[in-house]
């Protein structure tokens, strides 16, 4: 049923004039009377009112149907105005993934700066490895998130941040640990800690398809955790310089001739809540100024 045709048979019905009721309503007069012509089709051959000269009047079935109309019309207009209420002052979740080492620095502060702002926004944070945040985002789990790698799929989007560097996180006893500078050939063999398990994530992977050892003995999912593990004397581990954190266990030595780059992945086409949008737009402007 037509929600303006219940709307102008209550104005209608309050004024009980067509040419008053069209004037309120901002619609010609025979609009008004065809739209209650349709009603009473509608509700079966119905007559809904009857003339009183040159106004009109309801009918018992009017005056029925009045009651019912009005209690659905003001129950419609109390949800209206709780929806642009909640709109006002509901959270909103912001579901973001990141690949592991991304979280800190510049990120961190944006998150810091936007909740300050933005008392609504609830951030719920996954980090993990960027296929499986790509599957996410797929999912519609994730509303955004960072990789720091991209793929063909034609549903979701890619947008290039940064460039990032990268350090080897050595153990303190390790017997490259006294070298300011290192080149992937030398880390050749030693034992290694990867961040993920994609084996298009591994060393020999990076090292531009020259021919290298690789010994890895343990993948995990985050930095902090690969951290732990080679400050413990595991083995190696490639990391970039945002994850690099002073530690007493652990030595960082710049990594030459390894770059990686970050993007912000969306589906494509996707609504996203405006808030959520905003801090979208806002994250891309302050991590591409922040890499010039």
């Amino acid at each position: 049923m037509n929600y303006n045709y219940l709307r102008y048979f209550s104005v209608l019905a309050q004024v009980e004039h067509y040419t008053l009721a069209a004037a309120r309503l901002e619609i010609s007069q025979p609009s008004l009377s065809s739209a209650i012509h349709h009603l009473e089709d509608e509700l079966g051959g119905v007559k809904l009112f009857e003339k009183a000269g040159r106004n009109v009047r309801l009918t018992e079935e009017g005056r029925f149907f009045k009651e019912q109309v009005d209690a659905a019309l003001n129950q419609l207009q109390s949800a209206t105005v709780t929806l642009k209420q909640s709109m006002i002052s509901a959270p909103v979740q912001l579901r973001m993934g990141v690949v592991s080492g991304t979280l800190g620095g510049t990120v961190a502060r944006e998150i810091a700066a936007y909740a300050a702002k933005n008392s609504r926004v609830r951030f719920i944070i996954t980090e993990s490895a960027s296929s499986d945040l790509m599957d996410m985002v797929r999912q519609e789990k994730l509303d955004i998130a960072l990789v720091d790698t991209t793929h063909r799929d034609r549903s979701l989007h890619f947008r290039k941040l940064y460039q990032q560097d990268f350090s080897v996180a050595l153990p303190k006893n390790h017997p490259l640990a006294g070298e300011t500078i290192l080149y992937p050939s030398r880390l050749a063999g030693y034992p290694q800690i990867t961040v993920d398990n994609e084996k298009d994530s591994t060393f020999g992977q990076w090292a531009s398809g020259a021919p290298v050892s690789e010994n890895i003995v343990c993948s995990v999912n985050t930095a902090q955790a690969a951290l732990e593990l080679v400050g413990a004397g595991v083995g190696f581990c490639l990391l970039s310089n945002s994850c690099v954190t002073p530690r007493e266990d652990v030595v960082f030595v710049p990594l030459q001739n390894l770059h990686q780059a970050l993007y912000m992945c969306i589906l494509y086409d996707k609504w996203l809540e405006p808030l959520i949008w905003d801090f979208a737009e806002g994250l891309v402007r302050t991590l591409r100024k922040h890499s010039n």
